[in-house]
C-alpha cells in the first residue's frame, strides 16, 4: 500500500520514508516475519503503513511512504506490527527525533539511509530497522492579480500625525 500526501501550507513538511528490511529480528516474531507490516507516525492522527513483508529470510518493504510532517512534531515513530490471528500485535517501535534528519529551516533534500534498533513495549530489542529519508522542498504557491497595492502610512498617535501630515499638505 504507497501512501501518497502533499504538503498542506506552511505548516507541514514533507518526507519521504522509504521501509527497507528488518533485521535481527526476535526468535519468538521469526515465524511470523511475511506478517509484519510498518506504521509511521509523525505527531499526528495520520499514520502511514506499508504492506506486509516480502516472502524470504529477512523481512523486506522497499517500500516508500510520503509523509507529511508536522513543523511542531519533533519526533516521528515508526512501528512494526504483526498481522497475525487473532489480531494485530507489537512487534517493536523506534522513536527517531526529526533533527536526526532535518537540520535547520530549509530542508536537506539527499537522501539518508538510517538503522533504528526496535524496542517492545517492555524494552526488549526486538530487531533493527533499515530505512531512507529524503525531505522534500515545501511547494511555494504564488499568485499575483497585477493590482497595484499602495500603502497607508500608520502612526502611533494618530492625531499628532495627522496634524504633521495636514501641515505638509499646506505648504
Amino acid at each position: 500500500m504507497d501512501a501518497t500526501t502533499h504538503s498542506q501550507g506552511p505548516l507541514r513538511r514533507t518526507l519521504e520514508i522509504t521501509v527497507l528490511s528488518l533485521e535481527e529480528l526476535r526468535e519468538d516474531w521469526k515465524h511470523t516475519a511475511q506478517s509484519l507490516y510498518v506504521v509511521v507516525r509523525a505527531e499526528s492522527i495520520n499514520c502511514y503503513a506499508t504492506g506486509t513483508a516480502a516472502e524470504g529470510g529477512n523481512p523486506t518493504w522497499n517500500e516508500k511512504l510520503v509523509v507529511d510532517v508536522p513543523v511542531h512534531a519533533r519526533s516521528i515513530t515508526l512501528e512494526v506490527k504483526c498481522k497475525n490471528a487473532p489480531g494485530v500485535k507489537d512487534v517493536g517501535v523506534a522513536r527517531i527525533a526529526v533533527s536526526d534528519f532535518l537540520g535547520g529551516a530549509e530542508p536537506d533534500e539527499r537522501l539518508q539511509f538510517l538503522s533504528y534498533g526496535l524496542r517492545d513495549w517492555e524494552g526488549r530489542r526486538s530487531g533493527v530497522l533499515n530505512f531512507s529519508v529524503r525531505a522534500t522542498a515545501p511547494e511555494k504557491v504564488c499568485s499575483s492579480s497585477g493590482d497595484v497595492v499602495i500603502g497607508v502610512p500608520v502612526w502611533r498617535d494618530h492625531r499628532d500625525g495627522m496634524e504633521q501630515y495636514l501641515e505638509k499638505e499646506q505648504d
